[in-house]
């Protein structure tokens, strides 16, 4: 069972939550580049996306863009592994973070139960993952990866 924080964090006024709707791998990739991160060819982030168990985008309901972003991959039964977290900088950053966070953990939780869940994630969402449960850090290992 994942420990969800009790105090639940509010978006900003006119944005908004979305798992339902696709969001545009070339929006998303801006974000990723905002964010200091990778950034991929349109049509593999766009079946990545397709592909994933999940997502959740914070989008703007006035102009066509995206705040935040994170998509999940399961087995469903032992892992869960949460991809591309990003939040686009700024004073409301630490709160898109911890949105996007509460609501994949709620869902992991409510669907996935008893999976251990690891996180690809840039350094600016450190402070939201410990605030929403994560432990960084465990046993001196920081990264593991690789590039294709």
């Amino acid at each position: 069972m994942i420990n969800i924080p009790k105090r639940k964090v509010a978006l900003p006024k006119g944005l908004f939550l979305n798992s339902s709707e696709l969001p545009p791998a070339k929006l998303v990739n801006k974000l990723l580049i905002n964010c200091g991160s990778d950034s991929f060819p349109n049509y593999k982030l766009s079946i990545a996306i397709e592909s994933s168990n999940f997502f959740f985008s914070i989008s703007s309901q006035l102009k066509n863009k995206i705040y935040g972003f994170v998509r999940v991959t399961s087995d469903r039964g032992l892992n869960a592994n949460l991809w591309n977290l990003c939040a686009q900088p700024g004073e409301h950053q630490t709160i898109y973070y911890s949105v996007l966070l509460q609501a994949t953990l709620e869902r992991i939780n409510r669907e996935m139960p008893g999976c251990s869940i690891s996180v690809q994630a840039p350094p600016s969402s450190f402070q939201a993952l410990e605030d929403n449960g994560f432990i960084l850090d465990p046993n001196g290992i920081r990264v593991m990866g690789y590039k294709l």
